[in-house]
C-alpha cells in the first residue's frame, strides 16, 4: 500500500508538473510540498 506522500509524487510525476505547479494549484510554498513527498510533515 503506497503512502500518501509516494501518491503525490508519483501522480506529479505522470502529470508532469513539477513541486512549483502542484504548490500554485494549492496556495502552498514548494517547500511543503517537498515536505509532503518525503513524508516530513503532516499539515
Amino acid at each position: 500500500m503506497l503512502k500518501i506522500s509516494e501518491n503525490l509524487k508519483e501522480y506529479r510525476i505522470m502529470k508532469n508538473l513539477i513541486q512549483e505547479d502542484v504548490a500554485e494549484y494549492l496556495g502552498i510554498t514548494a517547500q511543503s510540498v517537498a515536505k509532503w513527498e518525503r513524508g516530513g510533515s503532516h499539515s
